[in-house]
């Protein structure tokens, strides 16, 4: 075998345990730990329809109900959804009814197109809201939070 050949073998090896590695840091790192605490608190949503968009469009990143995508157990992508998912529970965690975001600043951001972000849509193809749903789930929003 040539020594540019053992070469290239070398750094496949080296690169194929350096990526198997990287599988076992979420498991020891918080911060990229795919979790899904108890639900403590569950919102009365007006209508079934404001509680399916919520879960399609926001349930996601902002609850307790995550559900992982097989590219969530794969490093180094796991550990931006799982930070993803970490940030969206810290701004507003409907199953704990905890978070700094408030009914209004989160209609804000569904009608500035904000929420959900691009970048989640294109995995989540079942997120990207027509204008219709988007009217009915700022609707349901203000009807559920604000009793309005």
């Amino acid at each position: 075998m040539s020594r540019t050949r053992k070469i290239m073998v070398a750094a496949v090896i080296v690169i194929v345990l350096g990526f198997i590695a990287l599988q076992f840091v979420g498991n020891f790192v918080p911060a990229f730990a795919r979790t899904n605490p108890a639900v403590t608190y569950e919102i009365n949503w007006d209508t079934p329809q404001t509680e399916q968009l919520m879960r399609s469009a926001c349930y996601d990143c902002h609850s307790n109900e995550t559900v992982w995508p097989w590219y969530s157990n794969i490093a180094p992508v796991s550990w931006l959804v799982a930070k993803d998912v970490n940030e969206g529970r810290q701004k507003l965690n409907f199953s704990t009814g905890h978070g700094e975001m408030e009914a209004d600043e989160l209609i804000h951001e569904i009608n500035r197109g904000e929420m959900p972000p691009a970048i989640f849509l294109i995995m989540h193809p079942e997120a990207n809201l027509s204008a219709d749903q988007k009217n009915a789930l700022v609707t349901g929003i203000e009807a559920s939070l604000r009793g309005g």
